[in-house]
């Protein structure tokens, strides 16, 4: 339990580090998804105790962030680098996998890159997600994991200013 806690620890401390940061967008830690196939991106989804999930590439969490809304992505600098936006090639549209029936579309962040969005909302990586299934982003600095039939309702408590 002690590793995991300070595990838990530096990482709550590098997304309050990086998520104050300035406009400019860092690159993401994951690269755009899907590019190597030309840029196409297909969004699954998943079971769990959260309910039905979306996934992105490797099966891995989508996540929306509270700060959000359908035309913009609060998520730049450091906060981009802790939570990846999902993005696709330029003029590249994403597509839903079994499970996934709300809308798919994308939105031109800031930094220029185009983001997936789902049901009006972008979508989001995050780096403490180490395989498929896990959720570990959920509740953290107003994020919270995508679900296939919209997003899951944030915890008063984790709602915290800052993005």
């Amino acid at each position: 339990m002690p590793v995991r806690r300070t595990l838990a620890i530096a990482a709550v401390s590098l997304i309050l580090a990086g998520c104050t940061g300035g406009a400019t967008s860092a690159a993401p830690a994951t690269q755009v998804a899907g590019s190597a196939a030309g840029g196409a991106v297909t969004i699954g989804s998943t079971g769990t105790t959260l309910g039905t999930i979306l996934t992105g590439a490797n099966s891995m969490t989508l996540y929306v962030h509270a700060g959000d809304s359908a035309t913009s992505s609060t998520c730049t600098g450091g906060c981009a680098t802790a939570w990846p936006p999902l993005t696709v090639a330029a003029g590249t549209q994403p597509t839903a996998g079994s499970g996934v029936t709300g809308q798919l579309a994308t939105l031109i962040r800031a930094d220029g890159a185009t983001q997936v969005t789902y049901g009006g909302m972008p979508l989001y990586y995050w780096q403490g997600d180490t395989k498929a299934g896990d959720t570990t982003g959920q509740g953290v600095n107003g994020f919270t994991v995508a679900l296939a039939a919209g997003t899951a309702p944030l915890p008063s408590a984790t709602r915290k200013p800052g993005y």
